[in-house]
């Protein structure tokens, strides 16, 4: 679901006007379906409807690995690598919270990809946090 925001227009305005080498997205998302983040193959899904979404071409198959002796931060945690640079995230099993970092040079929309990803995990809510590289 593309949208133009004023939101994601001044972001895309910002990128130009800074001339901005890449865009980094963190996107927390809480209180997740607990089903879905422990799953290999939802997690491989998502980031490749992600990559989809946001128009980025992956590079190689994502890398999904589960791991974590202290429950804390016991989880998946995923890498894909994209032709611009990278999508990785944390998927921590005790408090059903996703942390993804989505970094590329080519310019994205920050917020329709936090809308896909805080719907596809069916979380409650989520932060977004927007740095811009220079």
């Amino acid at each position: 679901m593309k949208h133009e925001s004023n939101e994601m227009s001044e972001c895309r305005q910002k990128f130009a006007e800074m001339d901005a080498w890449g865009l980094q997205t963190n996107v927390d998302i809480h209180f997740c379906d607990p089903d879905l983040i422990r799953d290999a193959k939802a997690i491989e899904d998502f980031v490749i409807r992600l990559c989809d979404l946001i128009e980025m071409k992956r590079f190689g198959d994502p890398v999904i690995v589960n791991f974590g002796e202290d429950e804390r931060v016991a989880g998946y945690s995923m890498t894909q690598l994209i032709e611009t640079s990278l999508i990785s995230a944390h998927f921590a099993n005790q408090t059903d919270t996703v942390y993804l970092d989505i970094f590329s040079c080519k310019y994205y929309d920050p917020y329709d990809a936090a809308e896909f990803a805080r719907n596809f995990f069916k979380g409650t809510d989520c932060n977004v946090n927007i740095v811009f590289r220079k």
